[in-house]
């Protein structure tokens, strides 16, 4: 999701302004791979883009159960209703591992989503489209899942500590993701021609928006240059939407599956898959909210936190009860 690493080393400028010791102390660190930790010294713009990117990561896990959460009680037999369930489940604990990564960075949760409520954070434009069959939760794991794994893979070794270590937990648990919406579009694919058409409409219809995952091109990504010199992220957006491509085609064509791109073709020369041009402003609207799911998705995050007000504020007060039966001096 980011342009050209730049190498960074000590004596270079940046933004055309020196760098401080301290600065080119913590970017000699980042250079030799060193992990920041949250009591490190750090630039306040780390900091800050740091808080921006995980929080949009854990905003994306949160909405990210709500298209598939719709689908548990018609999930076609009781095996696919426990799978996605208990995939569900893992989404919710990305998004708890991710909030309590950003909270390190001297956040609080409560802030954090309310950015999220606001409408002034962002998550994954991805999010804001419809499921309207059961073939779309196998193209959600297959395709989005796929798509998030490619770019999660190389924060495992992202320059911050506690969202590098996160990584680790949440690409193992994704790969399961990945399989299981497989899973579901295989069988599909070599179900009943209507169930091989529904697979085909799901693909027709994710294909898309899953290489719009990886963020407007190299050329238009605003962060890209720092963020790559911190070693945020290590790929370009469209390195990875590249490999994401290359890795994907195949699987359709196994499944016997048409990819809805009449540009596509393979690239003897460089060993890669060309593809068609991506409908950017499709992008950049659904980013500015107006996508086909933009308001039901938000609404949604905010009835829950409504709802559940008295289920945080009765937790609160147990633990405060229990706080002072443990330490009754203190109380």
């Amino acid at each position: 999701m980011y342009a050209q690493m730049v190498n960074a080393g000590a004596d270079k400028l940046k933004s055309g302004v020196e760098m401080t010791a301290q600065e080119r102390a913590f970017q000699e660190k980042i250079d030799a791979d060193i992990k920041i930790e949250p009591k490190d010294w750090m630039p306040e713009s780390y900091r800050k883009t740091l808080i921006r990117q995980i929080s949009q990561h854990a905003h994306s896990e949160i909405v990210g159960m709500l298209p598939e959460g719709n689908w548990v009680t018609r999930a076609p037999t009781l095996e696919r209703k426990a799978i996605l369930l208990a995939k569900i489940q893992d989404e919710g604990g990305h998004g708890l591992y991710l909030y309590s990564a950003a909270e390190t960075l001297g956040i609080s949760r409560d802030e954090l989503l309310g950015q999220l409520h606001s409408g002034k954070a962002k998550y994954s434009s991805i999010f804001n489209y419809p499921t309207q069959t059961w073939a779309d939760i196998g193209a959600i794991g297959w395709l989005v899942d796929g798509a998030a794994i490619m770019n999660q893979v190389p924060l495992q070794r992202c320059s911050f500590g506690p969202y590098s270590r996160a990584m680790i937990r949440v690409c193992k648990e994704e790969s399961f993701h990945q399989r299981q919406g497989y899973d579901i579009i295989r069988t599909l694919a070599e179900g009943t021609a209507e169930q091989r058409a529904m697979a085909q409409d799901a693909l027709n219809r994710w294909w898309w928006p899953s290489l719009m995952m990886f963020g407007p091109p190299d050329g238009q990504s605003v962060h890209s240059a720092q963020s790559m010199q911190w070693k945020i992220k290590l790929f370009t957006n469209d390195e990875l939407r590249q490999r994401f491509v290359d890795q994907t085609v195949p699987q359709a064509e196994y499944l016997g599956l048409t990819v809805p791109d009449p540009d596509l073709r393979w690239n003897e020369q460089e060993q890669r898959h060309e593809f068609g041009e991506i409908d950017w402003n499709e992008f950049f609207e659904v980013l500015k909210g107006h996508g086909p799911c933009n308001k039901e998705r938000l609404q949604a995050r905010v009835d829950a936190w409504d709802n559940g007000a008295w289920v945080r504020e009765a937790a609160m007060a147990h633990a405060e009860k229990q706080a002072a039966r443990t330490h009754p001096d203190a109380a």
